[in-house]
């Protein structure tokens, strides 16, 4: 999936050359519009089916002992992941309907998901850490989408850095510290916050390189999943590291 996205290694799209820099301008402001726009509808949808499915989270994905989840819970929590695979590999294969219906499936699953968040955090705390996250990343995307400076040196580091936060965070669910936790997710927050700079300027970069064809609705999809999963991950970390437990 990533080589058929990237610039680096498709190479350079013919039918942009000879178009007048306005209409670029132009069509990529576009593009980049309905990127925000898949994006943000995506959150908001997790966000209603969360506030909605809030109020039987304890009785549908919470085990009777009520330590840890059901089985329906894990499928739940799963599920979001084949939604993910299925848009990464399937993306040429599919057409940009299905790709759409997808996303949403996929926003609404992690909606299910999320719904936990309220049995362990109160609600005036979930919704100070939205507004923070979101404010932080209208800034950070504005900085990647305007910035003069080349990011992707930094991608490598970043990738690096969720790995590594991947593998601490398997090995804190046998040790059970609460500064390891505390660490995680203040590192999980910074990672995140480089990587939705970083994934706006990639998202940008690739408009000169689909322009005009149906890859350009594609890659708009997926550009909207990658800065999705940017802004639910820093949510994610930033709730676990300021948020009030119940």
């Amino acid at each position: 999936m990533e080589n058929q996205f990237d610039p680096r290694v498709t190479g350079v799209n013919t039918a942009s050359v000879g178009v007048p820099r306005a209409a670029r301008d132009v069509g990529l402001r576009s593009y980049m519009l309905s990127v925000y726009n898949y994006m943000a509808s995506g959150v908001l949808l997790t966000a209603i089916v969360a506030l909605l499915f809030a109020p039987y989270a304890q009785a549908v994905l919470i085990s009777q002992s009520g330590r840890g989840l059901s089985g329906l819970g894990w499928i739940v929590t799963l599920a979001p992941l084949g939604f993910v695979f299925a848009l990464s590999l399937g993306a040429n294969r599919m057409s940009v309907g299905t790709m759409k219906l997808v996303f949403f499936a996929f926003a609404a699953t992690m909606g299910l998901s999320m719904s936990t968040l309220f049995i362990a955090y109160t609600g005036v705390s979930i919704a100070q850490t939205f507004a923070a996250v979101t404010a932080s990343f209208l800034g950070l995307s504005l900085y990647g989408y305007t910035t003069k400076k080349d990011l992707s040196g930094f991608g490598t580091f970043l990738i690096m850095g969720v790995v590594g936060l991947l593998v601490a965070m398997v090995i804190n669910m046998f040790l059970q510290s609460s500064a390891m936790q505390l660490a995680i997710s203040a590192i999980g927050v910074l990672l995140f916050a480089g990587l939705t700079a970083y994934d706006t300027q990639k998202i940008k970069s690739l408009y000169a390189q689909v322009s005009g064809s149906e890859m350009a609705s594609k890659t708009a999809i997926m550009g909207a999943l990658r800065l999705y999963l940017d802004f639910i991950n820093m949510f994610q970390f930033m709730l676990s590291f300021m948020g009030n437990r119940r």
